[in-house]
């Protein structure tokens, strides 16, 4: 259980963070909208953040997600928020602009994200016991 938890929370973050132009839904450009995700389990939301100027690129670290979802306790929710502070009016649309529901359209893959962790835990315990 704790495998397919912490499976498929990272599997639905690796889908939210794919850029369209790798088959994803997620816009990049300077990087900084996809930079500023940020997991918790706790029920405190980050704060939002704002792009600094002068700064023309920006790098995703998946590694403080991972710890968040590798620590993660199999009661504990994991959230994952982008802080940007356009991220909203990015995946609802705004102001005349179209909505691009990168989050939305990974949280809808979430059944079949489980089911193919649900598979690979099999997997690995059929692998392990000889089956």
């Amino acid at each position: 259980m704790r495998a397919v938890h912490r499976g498929s929370a990272q599997a639905v973050v690796e889908l939210m963070q794919t850029p369209r132009g790798t088959g994803g839904n997620l816009r990049v450009d300077t990087g900084f909208l996809r930079a500023s995700l940020v997991a918790t389990t706790g029920a405190a939301l980050p704060a939002q953040t704002f792009k600094p100027d002068g700064v023309k690129a920006f790098a995703y670290d998946a590694g403080p997600i991972n710890l968040v979802i590798a620590n993660a306790d199999i009661k504990d929710p994991i959230t994952a928020v982008y802080t940007a502070n356009y991220a909203r009016p990015r995946e609802y649309g705004a102001r005349g602009h179209a909505a691009d529901r990168w989050v939305a359209l990974a949280a809808q893959r979430w059944p079949q994200v489980v089911q193919q962790e649900c598979a690979k835990a099999q997997a690995s315990v059929a692998s392990r016991s000889g089956v």
